[in-house]
């Protein structure tokens, strides 16, 4: 690839200027060199390397507004904000229509949280600068440090008027329509840049993730085929091509454009685990049983893959190996919360009650507060004879969901069981109000309860006040 004119300049200025540090002889620079190579060791995270071009730059050039501007900018990153202030008051006094001294006194107050104030100067910076773009796109983050996502919102759109190419820009429009829940005007606003841009593969893409976020999932796969189709190579707009077939159920199509991705970089455990699923939904076992198998080599600690393995054994009934699954996935992480509920699941499959009571446990231990996982915990408890430790449990469960039948009835089952009558009546009355149809749950869980006359008769009189 030939080089512009420019850019040979600037790579033989730096050539230059580490040729003058190795041998330490002084050879002479004009001042926009030195703040191109300033701004380029800035760029790349040398610091000490633009603080040694801004030394041996304004000691050849101790006048240049310019190299006392990136001074400034060194000095704020430095976080020696009242010296860089005292300069640029300095140079107010001598260029008060340059624009970057409004760019950098404004950079000093967002550092300040005085994002108020950092608008104002840029506003200024408008009036003298050619560079629209970039001072609408400084405004557009300040709005944004003020979670003003409207104002931001706009002026970002307006530095796109100016730049279309300004891909940060871009995100940023979208990233505030996101915030705002505003994905129809989001489409209507990537529609009307596209319009204007047609070849532009990031609008395509954005466009094609607002109408997935709508489940206009054929609007999505069009707008993914225009963003591949401009850039065979985008990574990001072929996973969401992906993902769209899946939506579509068209998984061979997923499976091939997962394919895709996987040619294009290494392959994600992600992507190695939506193929295992595609072929699970085909029917393809084996082979999705290999991809599974590949997720967890390539990512042994992604909680997805070791689950969808387990699964897999699940829904086959094969519970032994299913059980191998969950086992090693507790050795890599045991304060997952989904292995502990499906290691329940399973050992309540197999009929180890005390296993599967611990399963739930751990899981509730480590933030599942799901209903079904407070209920089956009780009745693993319930099936152990551990009937105060379930009562303790549901009590739990009732701060989270305090107006359950399904507790409710096993509370008033357990309260008969240990001879409590007047909470069993409590409990049986409130199962009998939030759900009488299913007050059969008695019976279910404890027959012996069911057919004692307090709890025939509570039945009863619940039948007649109705």
């Amino acid at each position: 690839m030939n080089l512009s004119h420019e850019e040979e300049d600037h790579s033989l200025s730096l050539s230059k200027f580490e040729s003058m540090l190795k041998t330490n002889k002084v050879f002479f620079f004009d001042s926009e060199e030195f703040e191109d190579i300033i701004l380029h060791y800035l760029d790349s995270g040398k610091i000490n390397l633009a603080k040694k071009a801004l030394k041996l730059g304004l000691e050849q050039h101790p006048r240049s507004t310019g190299l006392k501007l990136v001074q400034v900018e060194i000095l704020v990153f430095d976080d020696k904000l009242e010296v860089a202030e005292r300069l640029l008051n300095e140079l107010y006094a001598i260029e008060p229509t340059n624009e970057e001294i409004y760019i950098q006194k404004a950079n000093i107050y967002s550092k300040r949280d005085d994002h108020e104030k950092a608008v104002e100067l840029l506003k200024i910076a408008l009036k003298y600068t050619d560079d629209y773009a970039d001072v609408y796109s400084l405004i557009g983050m300040e709005y944004l440090f003020m979670d003003n996502l409207e104002l931001a919102r706009d002026n970002f759109i307006k530095c796109l008027e100016e730049d279309t190419e300004d891909h940060s820009a871009l995100y940023n429009v979208v990233y505030c329509f996101d915030f705002l829940d505003q994905n129809l005007e989001a489409i209507d606003f990537l529609n009307s840049f596209i319009d204007r841009n047609p070849y532009s593969e990031v609008a395509w893409h954005q466009l094609g993730r607002q109408y997935y976020a709508i489940k206009d999932y054929p609007g999505a796969l069009r707008a993914f085929d225009y963003a591949t189709l401009i850039d065979d190579s985008f990574l990001g707009a072929f996973l969401e091509r992906a993902k769209t077939l899946e939506r579509l159920k068209r998984y061979e199509d997923a499976i091939e454009c997962y394919n895709v991705t996987m040619e294009l970089d290494d392959p994600t455990s992600y992507a190695l685990l939506r193929v295992g699923k595609c072929y699970e939904r085909l029917g393809n076992h084996e082979k999705a049983l290999k991809f599974y198998l590949r997720t967890v080599h390539e990512d042994p600690l992604l909680d997805k893959g070791w689950i969808a393995i387990t699964d897999f054994y699940i829904r086959r009934k094969n519970y032994q190996k299913a059980l191998y699954y969950v086992n090693k996935a507790n050795g890599i992480d045991n304060e997952n919360k989904l292995y502990w509920k499906r290691y329940a699941i399973i050992n309540k499959a197999l009929g180890f009650h005390e296993e599967s009571e611990e399963g739930y446990r751990k899981a509730v231990e480590f933030g599942d507060y799901q209903l079904d996982t407070w209920l089956f915990w009780t009745d693993s408890l319930i099936t152990l004879g551990e009937y105060d430790t379930a009562i303790t449990t549901l009590l739990q469960a009732c701060e989270y969901f305090p107006e359950e039948y399904e507790i409710e009835y096993r509370l008033a089952g357990l309260y008969f069981t240990q001879q409590e009558p007047d909470k069993g009546i409590f409990h049986l009355s409130n199962g009998l109000r939030l759900n009488f149809k299913n007050h059969t749950l008695i019976e279910e869980f404890f027959p012996s309860v069911w057919y004692s006359d307090m709890v025939q008769d509570a039945i009863e009189k619940h039948k007649k006040r109705k």
